[in-house]
């Protein structure tokens, strides 16, 4: 007979295999709906997810939105209604690795690229010479001072900016508090392939839920839908690759900070102060500091690192009142 550690070995990995190589969830109806009325263009043989309404007749407004880590353009879902209602377009798209667009690997990711697929979707729509207004949170911050740099240096190519509005994102590295499982992936080295395959709705749900305030933490349904997104086209298997972003934030501080600190455009930070990402007051007091002319609002004290899904109407207050100050 053999020994029992060998029978339950035998046992223990197709199970392990099974577990490992578990299918992705279904969409919900909602989420499902979210990527029928979207579309997708390719760069550079990758096909991109965007989402592009049509809103007030005879504005000239264009707002693009770019969403934050680890989520997807759905990010925005609950304000997207009342975007429409102020401009005559409104555009968001899932970044390479993230939500319905493709997830390369082995891929370096970078800030840089994630730019210029945004600077390649507003040309693919034809409004590559129009003034854009930007509305970022998180990621999104990050890869809206690459644009901001981009445009104050002329780049071709380059958007041209009309306002920035950012919020809870941590564009300062001196004032950014990754998650435990963030450093975990991001230094993990030869174990970064086992880690990501190991991630599961349990440990998803358990590291993202405390990043939003006491009262405000999403349902089980919403945490499937983020989870749903994230494992479509197998992107738990890339986020140890974007993560980098983290590594690229502190090497191009000066370059992106940078950016900010010279801006001449209009531009707005909403904050959620009970971030544990971004923490209050120190990365409000750092930004006061180095961006004077830049307004802020703060939304309420038990809102956190997702305002515009924490507090959808007061995020979209506070925007509206920023776009219509100039």
């Amino acid at each position: 007979m053999r020994e029992w550690w060998v029978q339950v070995g035998l046992l223990a990995i197709p199970l392990l295999a099974a577990y490992l190589y578990i299918p992705p969830p279904k969409f919900s109806p909602a989420l499902h709906s979210w990527k029928l009325s979207g579309k997708f263009f390719t760069y550079k043989g990758l096909r991109i997810f965007y989402q592009d309404s049509l809103g007030v007749v005879g504005s000239p407004e264009i707002v693009v939105l770019l969403h934050g880590f680890p989520t997807s353009s759905y990010d925005w879902y609950k304000i997207w209604e009342g975007l429409t209602l102020r401009f005559h377009r409104v555009i968001a798209l899932d970044f390479l690795g993230f939500g319905f667009s493709d997830k390369p690997r082995p891929h370096h990711y970078s800030i840089f690229e994630q730019a210029s697929i945004v600077e390649a979707l507003l040309h693919h729509l034809g409004l590559q010479n129009r003034r854009i207004n930007l509305l970022s949170h998180d990621y999104g911050d990050i890869v809206a001072q690459e644009l901001l740099y981009r445009f104050k240096q002329n780049r071709s190519g380059r958007l041209t900016i009309k306002s920035l509005c950012l919020s809870n994102g941590g564009i300062f590295t001196e004032t950014h508090r990754p998650l435990l499982l963030q450093k975990i992936l991001k230094d993990g080295g030869m174990l970064s392939p086992i880690l990501t395959r190991m991630l599961n709705f349990f440990i998803f749900s358990r590291g993202l839920a405390p990043v939003f305030g006491p009262y405000t933490r999403p349902s089980e349904n919403e945490l499937w839908d983020m989870w749903a997104a994230i494992r479509n086209n197998d992107g738990n298997l890339v986020i140890d690759s974007l993560l980098q972003y983290i590594n690229q934030r502190k090497k191009f501080r000066r370059r992106w900070v940078g950016a900010l600190a010279t801006v001449t455009i209009p531009i707005h930070f909403i904050y959620g102060p009970f971030d544990p990402v971004t923490p209050y007051p120190e990365f409000l007091e750092l930004y006061r500091k180095t961006l004077p002319r830049s307004t802020v609002s703060i939304l309420d004290d038990h809102i956190s690192h997702y305002p515009q899904l924490e507090d959808p109407m007061g995020f979209l207050n506070a925007y509206m009142g920023f776009i219509n100050s100039f």
